[in-house]
């Protein structure tokens, strides 16, 4: 039958539930017109007379009762999926799919995924990791964690991690041999650990800020990586001066196995965010997890609580 056939077949089915024309009409919302309408259609188009119709009461034919002993089965089963996508809207299920840059990964989902899925048990969370921006809707996420520049523009971008400082460090058995840099340009004469292209802001050039003051030195080495423990391992290696995290750098910088420089120029690095269609209705789970990271701390959460075990020598 044609698709518009369906909303006869459930005028239908109220008609005959209820025997009144009003009565169904007040179930469905229209007017007893409009069920009248819509039962002669149904009737014209089926050749058969469904219904027997007086001024006071309202009966099934034979052909009517065999229809209706069919369709209610099928029109109850749909009022149910309808009934339970409607209850499931705001409770949180399914999968969750999350991109998100490593960092980000470890920063905000890690320290809370453990009490988010035993608070929402019918969420099954899947994250996926990358150093790139990715388009999420063509790939399937509900959403992405990471720079705010992932953000485009036709989505809704929540900081989750605020600012934070970064560190230039290295060994002081690096130092031993060079002398540690005094000014931005002096990390020219250094072997710097650098981050491949989109890996991280320390690629070609190094940023370094003091008092609105900025400059981008361009800077070479022997190590390229991209991720910021594998930069941190490599300063602890003695490859060279790595810029990190300095919540990340900061156990190391109080046992003395790393070497803190140009600390007065250490620019103040964008925090994370999570970045998800804003032209669509927001999954109850995604909606849930927003909600649950944003508590944890009860405001942007920091990079102070991250566990950066993996460094640690």
């Amino acid at each position: 039958m044609q698709r518009a056939n369906l909303k006869e077949l459930a005028v239908f089915a109220a008609v005959a539930e209820s025997r009144s024309f009003r009565a169904a009409a007040s179930h469905l919302g229209l007017t007893p017109s409009a069920v009248s309408h819509a039962m002669r259609q149904l009737e014209e188009r089926l050749g058969l007379r469904l219904l027997h119709r007086t001024t006071r009461s309202v009966s099934l034919t034979d052909a009517g009762l065999r229809l209706f002993e069919r369709v209610r089965p099928a029109i109850d089963q749909i009022s149910g999926a309808v009934e339970d996508l409607a209850h499931e809207r705001g409770r949180p299920m399914g999968r969750l799919r999350l991109y998100a840059r490593p960092l980000a990964a470890m920063a905000v989902i890690t320290p809370v995924w453990a009490r988010f899925l035993a608070t929402y048990p019918d969420v099954q969370l899947e994250v996926d990791v990358g150093q790139g921006a990715i388009d999420i809707v063509e790939n399937g996420y509900d959403a992405c964690l990471g720079q705010q520049s992932w953000g485009a523009a036709d989505m809704i971008s929540v900081r989750i991690v605020r600012p934070f400082k970064a560190a230039f460090v290295g060994t002081p058995a690096y130092f031993s041999r060079r002398r540690p840099p005094r000014s931005p340009e002096d990390i020219a004469g250094h072997s710097c650990i650098r981050y491949s292209q989109g890996a991280g802001p320390y690629g070609p050039k190094w940023r370094f800020e003091r008092n609105g003051e900025i400059q981008e030195i361009a800077v070479a080495g022997v190590v390229t990586v991209n991720a910021p423990d594998l930069a941190l391992r490599a300063a602890l290696d003695g490859l060279g001066v790595a810029c990190a995290m300095e919540a990340q750098a900061e156990p190391f910088l109080r046992s003395g196995q790393l070497i803190r420089v140009l600390q007065d120029w250490s620019p103040l690095v964008p925090g994370i965010f999570l970045h998800y269609p804003g032209h669509r209705q927001v999954p109850a789970a995604l909606r849930a997890f927003i909600d649950f990271i944003q508590a944890a701390e009860g405001k942007e959460a920091s990079l102070s609580r991250l566990d950066f075990g993996a460094v640690s020598t």
